[in-house]
């Protein structure tokens, strides 16, 4: 279609949305890395339908680009915490959690992931005051008169900034540590039975064993893990907002909450109204590639290409493992393209060709594309499913283990242990996805799935962001069990009350009983003495 036409119905659409007053002021507390990919894409989406979008941006984010995205408004304002700082604490949780942490059990998490988490709490509560104390920022936002709020829960903050406007906000996420957020504050309802808890790494049907490390899990992130350091939080929402409160409380007021994941991932459980599965929002047809990279591409012949990426959060790894990764690499007569920032190998092979940088969507869309090496990152996960590529899984960090997890019980995957991973793990990996027809097929039904529904997931995070401007919240979805304190939510006052019922009427039938036979003894008793 000629560009003057693309324009015109752009403009016609705009124009409607104006005339309909469906047009909105959208403010966003955005995440960095991944996070931002993903929200990133429904902002584009809302302002090609007319609405105005307004990010605020911590001064401290070095990943969020105002440049590459012009349309976008942005409102950066100064920290306390530098970039550097900032950088430095990721890079170290990153490596920390690949290489450190130990995954035996949940239990095994602590203390490590809790004193990483304690971190990051506090490098985030130190930007969310930051941004509320800026009298200036917070006067102009005032002004501005946003409709809604968008916000990822894993960056709190934005809850309190929705509450300080006035205005209804919305959450957009793909998971917390253990649930921690979700079941707290959105009173997700996940029995461990026979739903994996989040970073337990555990995946389709469960075994007697698996649900006992299930439910250690649970028990573990229910009670003992805290994503937020309540003692610092609660206090700052309090004052902020005049009047005693909580953070878990206040993220409880979000009127939708937007899961960057579908049932193509998930296995079903429960769910609630104002939750809805945008899993694979960022996915999209393959567009075509740059010449030289489709050149190599076509070079592959019959034998196709592999995708082989580690994500935007991991830059390099060490020079023992990335010769083990490229010797497996140089094995298979496949050509591959492998997103690498460090120090070239020695052993890469001729096959190989290294970029600091990959079209990711639009190669696992190519034809020839045969496997897709993943660190199981949702983003990629998702365009592997959308494109109907199988996966070698070598998770590293956060809920990548519980993707890859999930993509192995529904027949899509394999998985490796970056830690223990030899070349010969790698080099058998490739061989049984590439070879065997079992992956393709299953990746294909998921395709199938993923693309067989009512709505594109991001038509339907579009259409819940209007939803709420619409009607200045969604009040009538938000469960009612969001009122009552945690001892009536989990009925702890009625089941003490019946039990207490329960016990007075025994106490009162024992106590009976032995009236009357103390009643009958005594007459007895007397009888005989006469």
């Amino acid at each position: 279609m000629p560009g003057k036409w693309i324009s015109a119905l752009l403009l016609l659409q705009i124009s409607c949305c104006f005339q309909s007053g469906n047009c909105g002021k959208v403010l966003v507390w955005p995440m960095e890395f991944s996070h931002w990919m993903n929200i990133k894409t429904i902002l584009d989406e809302l302002v090609q339908r007319g609405h105005e979008v307004t990010v605020l941006k911590p001064s401290a984010y070095y990943v969020l680009d105002p440049k590459k995205s012009p349309d976008l408004k942005f409102e950066t304002f100064p920290t306390s915490v530098s970039k550097d700082e900032l950088e430095n604490y990721f890079i170290k949780l990153v490596d920390v959690w690949t290489y450190e942490l130990q995954r035996d059990t949940c239990l095994s998490y602590s203390p490590l992931l809790q004193n990483m988490m304690d971190g990051f709490s506090d490098y985030y509560l130190s930007l969310c005051k930051d941004a509320v104390s800026n009298k200036q920022l917070m006067a102009k936002l005032q002004e501005s008169k946003f409709d809604v709020l968008l916000s990822d829960p894993v960056a709190a903050c934005g809850e309190l900034i929705a509450e300080v406007l006035h205005i209804p906000f919305l959450y957009s996420l793909r998971a917390s540590p253990g649930h921690k957020i979700e079941k707290s504050s959105g009173r997700f309802i996940l029995p461990p039975s026979y739903v994996p808890v989040i970073l337990s790494g555990l995946g389709g049907e469960m075994t007697f064993i698996d649900r006992v490390k299930n439910m250690i899990c649970m028990l573990y992130f229910d009670f003992w893990f805290r994503m937020f350091n309540a003692k610092n939080w609660d206090p700052f929402y309090s004052e902020i907002l005049g009047r005693p409160t909580t953070l878990a409380e206040t993220m409880g007021k979000a009127e939708m909450w937007l899961i960057r994941s579908y049932w193509d991932l998930e296995f079903p459980h429960p769910t609630l109204p104002n939750v809805d599965y945008i899993g694979g929002v960022q996915c999209k047809p393959a567009k075509p590639l740059p010449k030289d990279m489709e050149d190599f591409v076509q070079s592959s012949g019959e034998h196709g290409v592999v995708v082989f990426s580690l994500g935007s959060m991991v830059s390099s790894m060490t020079e023992e493992k990335a010769n083990a990764v490229a010797w497996a690499l140089a094995q298979i007569p496949q050509k591959v393209l492998w997103k690498f920032d460090g120090k070239t190998p020695a052993t890469l092979g001729p096959n190989t060709r290294v970029y600091k940088w990959l079209p990711q969507n639009d190669l696992l869309g190519h034809p020839k594309t045969k496997a897709f090496v993943t660190h199981g990152g949702a983003n990629g996960v998702y365009e592997a499913i959308y494109h109907g590529i199988p996966m070698i899984g070598i998770p590293m960090f956060g809920e990548q283990h519980d993707n890859i997890a999930h993509m192995v019980a529904k027949g899509a995957a394999v998985t490796l242990n970056i830690r223990t991973m030899s070349k010969s793990d790698l080099f058998n990996a490739l061989k049984e996805v590439i070879n065997n027809p079992f992956y393709k097929k299953n990746a294909m039904w998921l395709s199938t799935i993923h693309h067989d529904q009512p709505m594109k997931p991001l038509d339907k995070a579009v259409f819940w962001i209007e939803f709420v401007m619409r009607h200045k919240g969604a009040k009538h979805l938000r469960p009612l069990g969001h009122n009552l304190p945690w001892y009536q939510y989990h009925s702890l006052d009625v089941i003490g009350f019946l039990l207490t019922c329960s016990a007075v009427i025994a106490v009162l039938t024992v106590k009976c009983f032995l009236f009357i036979y103390r009643f009958f003894a005594k007459k007895q008793k007397k009888m005989k003495n006469e």
